[in-house]
């Protein structure tokens, strides 16, 4: 399925010189430019997702860069021959003088980007990668690669799997990937992150969390979450949340003259009968027979 980008575009003293050549990909968008700009022109750029920049050319001594609005002559900078904006960073340009030049955006789905990354250096490795923006004058072999995607975008002849390589490859050469980088295979959840995900499922009420809830809670992926709490509790994440739910049904038990019926509801069972049943595999006896052995007084069943 092809991508279509979204992007906050808006430039002034820019245009194109020949006619501007794309391709939507699996994820991912090509899109080739060949412009000019002149003294004095400027633009603004904010994308939702991840982006990449290829000049074909240097633009250092012509176009400046800033991430902050207002900021020229006080926090910009040269604008170098690759780039790497992550999603939900702006970017203001300024051209000192007449300019021609050629470029390369690759806009990304973040998604897209993370399945690319995370088989090799984990979820949240990836996740720490994409965020970080990347700006290199030196682009060696990234212009190669762009130029022979140029190409394939200009003229396709081969499968979109090429295209889509081509993109991957551009992208593992020009972010920042630590060498060696990849989660420990022992890794396990800091006392910090197992007290918010605890306070996470006491204020759901008790009510059945998603992995994918009980990951964000600790800011982690999902997938890796799921790895790292196995390794950490020795349990699921599902099996964990329903131990600490029976427990939130043993204090109700105990301390309200809720029925067993009430107690189910209130904790996102789906019924009585569920409650029995996850409660005795767990504590070994039913609900019912466990607070008749605490209580001195009949409660409702």
């Amino acid at each position: 399925m092809t991508y279509q980008h979204s992007m906050i575009c808006h430039t002034e003293g820019i245009q194109p010189i020949a006619p501007v050549k794309w391709r939507g990909l699996d994820g991912l968008m090509s899109v080739f430019w060949d412009a000019e700009g002149k003294a004095g022109a400027h633009a603004y750029y904010l994308s939702p997702d991840p982006r990449m920049v290829i000049f074909f050319n240097d633009v250092s001594g012509e176009i400046r860069m800033s991430n902050r609005t207002g900021s020229f002559g006080q926090f910009d900078r040269p604008m170098t021959r690759a780039l790497y904006v992550p999603a939900g960073v702006p970017l203001w340009t300024k051209f000192n003088a007449w300019h021609r030049f050629s470029h390369l955006d690759l806009h990304l789905h973040q998604d897209r980007l993370l399945r690319l990354l995370s088989p090799s250096v984990g979820g949240s490795v990836a996740r720490s990668i994409v965020r970080r923006p990347v700006e290199v004058q030196n682009v060696g072999p990234i212009e190669a690669l762009a130029a022979l995607l140029v190409d394939e975008v200009s003229n396709p002849s081969r499968h979109a799997v090429y295209a889509e390589s081509l993109v991957g490859s551009i992208a593992t050469a020009l972010l920042d990937i630590p060498e060696g980088a990849r989660e420990q295979p022992n890794a396990r959840l800091t006392q910090a992150q197992m007290n918010r995900l605890i306070a996470a499922v006491k204020a759901n009420g008790g009510r059945r969390m998603t992995i994918a809830e009980m990951a964000a809670a600790v800011g982690l992926s999902e997938s890796w979450f799921a790895t790292v709490f196995k390794q950490t509790t020795g349990k699921t994440p599902l099996q964990w949340q329903l131990g600490r739910r029976v427990e939130q049904a043993q204090t109700l038990l105990t301390e309200t003259c809720l029925s067993l019926a009430d107690v189910a509801a209130q904790l996102g069972f789906s019924d009585q009968a569920h409650l029995t049943k996850v409660f005795r595999q767990i504590v070994g006896e039913t609900p019912a027979a466990w607070r008749r052995a605490r209580l001195n007084f009949p409660v409702p069943e």
